[in-house]
């Protein structure tokens, strides 16, 4: 724990201790799953005030060109994805399966679309650490289970979503930390006219 009372999870035990408390999935024969961690030198708010948006995933995933909310971010609500051309899919539905702004928690499901990910669901979790120059990051943890397609292997698939999810979240980290960097200057520049 650091002066500001924040942990700091390059601490593996800690990162290991968020993926027990958060990431449970249940697999079964023919699933894979994987865990994926992204260090974010940004604050907590400002990653959550981008990954909590379960009505605009393409304000930080790249392979997202637009969403339609069928409902009203309850627990339920589900999204029509369109994916961009260069994928093997055009569109993706998707259930809201929580959303936790205490605890800083998503977790989605597909349950619908035009590709091969079936009974796919995965949670993402961000948990506040210090970073350099005494700063306060963001550990962003996110982990999936799927099925993996006839005539493809578990860790074919596994490497497949596992790509797909570095870029989203080196999308959320570039974001997120020029977002970070923006709200600096602001305080920075209302404190000079002050």
């Amino acid at each position: 724990m650091d002066d500001n009372g924040i942990e700091n999870s390059a601490n593996p035990n800690l990162e290991r201790e968020y993926i027990r408390r958060h990431h449970k999935h249940e697999l079964s024969e023919n699933q894979c799953s994987s865990t994926l961690v992204k260090h974010i030198k940004a604050p907590v708010h400002i990653v959550w005030s981008l990954v909590r948006r379960f009505d605009q995933p393409q304000k930080y995933k790249p392979f997202i060109s637009r969403c339609v909310v069928k409902g009203n971010m309850e627990i339920g609500t589900v999204r029509e994805v369109d994916v961009k051309s260069g994928l093997p899919a055009t569109r993706s539905t998707e259930r809201l399966e929580l959303l936790d702004d205490n605890e800083h928690l998503l977790s989605i499901r597909i349950v619908g679309g035009d590709h091969r990910l079936k009974n796919y669901s995965s949670i993402i979790s961000l948990h506040p650490e210090s970073i350099e120059g005494g700063r306060i990051g963001t550990l962003v943890i996110e982990s999936f289970v799927v099925d993996a397609p006839e005539g493809n292997t578990k860790d074919e698939t596994c490497y497949f979503v596992e790509a797909l999810i570095k870029c989203n979240l080196k999308s959320l980290a570039d974001i997120s930390e020029r977002l970070a960097v923006q709200d600096r200057t602001d305080s920075m520049n209302r404190v000079l006219r002050e």
